[in-house]
């Protein structure tokens, strides 16, 4: 997966030939400015300007339904002439013609659109239908948690567009000589007086935007592999060590009649250097086919790259080094055989004598369980070592089942939200950038300060300022201004500001420019420096993490957006009866509820993660079947003299199976046990490693406890019954006769 997701990436960039960096602008342009300074500038290889058409969701219709909740910018544009080309499926420049449409995949996706399905566009008396005829990959704007989406059309449409509805927006695109000098560049632009309302992006920010949803989903998938490889360790231990158990008497035989150790050690090495290669093999094929089921979304976003050797190669590999781990492990076990003479094969139980505990349970002593069950409890704690295997099994099972639910369910809970870099409220109102913005911000507050169904409300401002850097220049710091106590953040470290003077950091922020509680950062405000002190940092997994928050005015020259965040007094019944007056009233504001903004942002990457749940849930599932049959068939041949003296003193075989079933459940419920305390303390700090790179380095989960402390442990509770019933079957055969006899 990740060898496929980074090459695809690259490939879907060198195709569309992405921008180094972009000045995303909204408002008036002097395009002969812009171009005669990147003329000038040696850095710069092409540049060019990217005019869009912004159209309020309110008047796109996909079939009958307006996209009025999109939280979505919709951008209409023409294909680009020289880079940061728009491509379609097969990976081909788009092009389009009057009357056809080119549609993100996020809508192809969302939507369940086809080739050939139609899209309208009516505002007011203006009205123009469109055919669908591609769906776009864009390298800048694929992922869904970015809040913007590019549909392209010809010259033609583009400018009916542009004389009867939306809002020019643009994107003034560099790409430079030395990919190097993207910093550089960055802050030589960002040090002139060139257009700059609107933020900056990066080459290195489309590219970690990219790999993060499907980055997570592999992240997973690695994590739970990892795990399968120790339970395989487990496996190769349990499979050798039940073999040689039930083969004890041919191994006997074959040292006593002078078969060395090292032929009989080859003897059973073969065996398993054949399963292990075939089973290598087969598994490098299969993953060649289950792959696209985990990757399906990374392929439709980004698309598959050529293959080439080194794809193969690289997964070959790991197929040969798991190969080399078994034989390996084979190895390890079968050097036993150096240590025992044929007597002690005989004899020695595979996983070593049994540790009798030096306080005997006396059966005598048993007043409120029943015998089965007090012998079974009497095996397990005073034979520790034979069962410790089996319980770090189970645990391993519990927390490969619970971690990804967990974690499934923490990204589904509305508190998932404020990793995000926002508090959590019933609906959330964005303000795109216009002429007359300042304006309808003012009426906006004033509407829901006079709202009598609004409980509380927040106005948020997000503006560019200048920040000092380590080298002594600046840097633009996207910061939100307002009121952090009305819809509070979960901190990592510190708290929200509380005056002027203080500023919180987002985790990428206090990383990139290392600074931490108590450390300051000076601002320019109002044209002065002004020193802020670092009062809290917090996680936000959007725009790259790099946002900042403080109590400042904000600076009206360099506003990004306007949000306004509120909760209304009754229980949320009325939420959507409140986002549709609010849309109609300050019509193109995106209003949104909090779980819409989620699924609308984060959708694909759930989605994905349910696949690798329920994989997770089923491996883990198999595994407990696997390692427990095996268990039980080595210790059933083990005890076969044990078990015909039970039957001789007229035990049933309903009771001897309910001994080892209380057995295998006794272990299972410390293994849950452990296994659950685990998932809840070292399962959050793999995710939160995980998630690092992408701005949340302090996930907590959010656990539904039906979920994890009940239907979980039951199933695995099932299968063990299940499992431990059908493999102890060979019990019937065991009798003191027979014994005898042998």
């Amino acid at each position: 997966m990740i060898m496929e997701l980074t090459s695809s990436i690259h490939h879907l960039f060198t195709e569309s030939k992405t921008p180094h960096v972009v000045q995303m602008h909204a408002g008036k342009l002097d395009k002969m400015k812009v171009n005669e300074w990147a003329q000038a500038n040696e850095m710069v290889d092409k540049h060019q300007i990217v005019e869009m058409i912004n159209i309020d969701g309110a008047h796109l219709f996909f079939g009958a339904e307006a996209e009025k909740n999109s939280i979505m910018d919709l951008d209409f544009v023409v294909q680009n002439q020289d880079f940061d080309f728009l491509l379609d499926l097969d990976s081909k420049i788009v092009q389009v013609n009057d009357g056809e449409i080119a549609v993100p995949v996020y809508y192809m996706q969302q939507k369940k659109l086809s080739i050939g399905d139609r899209i309208h566009i009516k505002d007011g008396s203006f009205s123009r239908t469109y055919k669908i005829v591609a769906f776009v990959r864009d390298a800048q704007m694929n992922p869904s948690i970015i809040h913007s989406k590019r549909f392209v059309i010809s010259q033609g449409e583009f400018q009916l567009l542009k004389q009867n509805t939306g809002e020019s927006e643009y994107l003034i695109e560099f790409r430079l000589r030395d990919s190097k000098m993207i910093s550089e560049f960055t802050q030589a632009y960002q040090n002139t007086s060139l257009p700059n309302a609107g933020p900056v992006v990066n080459y290195n920010l489309f590219q970690l935007l990219n790999a993060l949803t499907n980055g997570v989903v592999a992240a997973v998938v690695i994590l739970v592999s990892l795990i399968l490889i120790v339970i395989a360790v487990l496996c190769i231990r349990f499979t050798m060590l039940a073999t040689i158990e039930e083969d004890y008497r041919e191994i006997s035989v074959m040292k006593a009649i002078g078969i060395s150790e090292r032929n009989i050690k080859k003897l059973y090495l073969s065996k398993y250097v054949v399963m292990a290669g075939l089973g290598s093999f087969s598994g490098f094929l299969a993953s060649l086919w289950v792959n696209r089921l985990f990757m399906s979304n990374m392929m439709l976003y980004i698309g598959a790259a050529p293959k080439t050797w080194l794809h193969y190669g690289i997964t070959l590999f790991a197929a040969v080094f798991i190969f080399a781990i078994v034989v390996f492990f084979c190895n390890r076990v079968l050097r036993r055989f150096n240590y025992i003479s044929a007597v002690e094969a005989l004899r020695s139980g595979s996983m070593g004598e049994t540790r009798i505990s030096q306080n005997r349970l006396n059966l005598s002593q048993n007043r409120w369980l029943s015998v089965p069950v007090f012998l079974g409890l009497k095996d397990v704690i005073q034979r520790m070592k034979m069962f410790r295997l089996l319980l770090l099994v189970f645990i391993i099972s519990s927390f490969m089942m619970i971690v990804p639910i967990n974690f499934l369910h923490t990204l589904q809970a509305p508190s998932f939200i404020s990793y995000m870099g926002v508090g959590q409220s019933d609906m959330r109102i964005d303000l795109r950038h216009s002429e007359d913005i300042e304006q309808r911000y003012a009426e906006l507050i004033d509407y829901v300060q006079k709202d009598k169904n609004v409980l509380r409300y927040s106005p948020l401002v997000t503006s560019q300022f200048k920040v000092l850097n380590s080298e002594g220049s600046y840097d633009h710091l996207s910061v939100e201004t307002g009121d952090f106590d009305v819809f509070p953040l979960s901190y990592v470290n510190g708290a929200a500001p509380k005056n002027e003077n203080e500023i919180a950091l987002s985790d990428a922020n206090s990383k990139d420019m290392e600074k931490k509680i108590g450390d300051t950062v000076v601002l320019i405000v109002n044209g002065q420096e002004k020193t802020m002190t670092v009062s809290g940092v917090y996680q936000d997994v959007t725009n790259g993490g790099k946002t900042a928050k403080a109590r400042l005015p904000y600076n009206q020259d360099r506003v990004l957006w306007y949000v306004v965040s509120l909760d209304l007094k009754d229980d949320g019944s009325q939420i959507s009866d409140k986002i549709a007056e609010y849309e109609q009233a300050f019509t193109p504001a995106k209003v949104t509820d909090l779980k819409g903004y989620l699924y609308q942002t984060l959708g694909g990457t759930i989605h994905q993660l349910k696949l690798v749940t329920v994989l997770a849930l089923v491996v883990a599932v198999l595994v407990a079947i696997l390692i427990t049959s095996l268990f039980l068939k080595m210790l059933v041949a083990k005890e076969s003299g044990d078990i015909a003296i039970f039957r001789s003193l007229g035990f049933g075989l309903t009771t001897i199976k309910f001994k080892y079933v209380s057995m295998s459940l006794t272990v299972l419920g410390a293994g849950v046990l452990v296994g659950t305390i685990l998932s809840n303390t070292a399962g959050e700090w793999l995710i939160s490693k995980i998630m690092a790179s992408f701005g949340a380095s302090h996930i907590v989960f959010v656990i539904d406890p039906l979920q994890a402390y009940v239907l979980c442990p039951l199933l695995l509770a099932a299968t063990i019954i299940c499992t431990a019933l059908i493999s102890i079957q060979s019990i019937k055969e065991s009798s003191i006769s027979k014994m005898i006899i042998e």
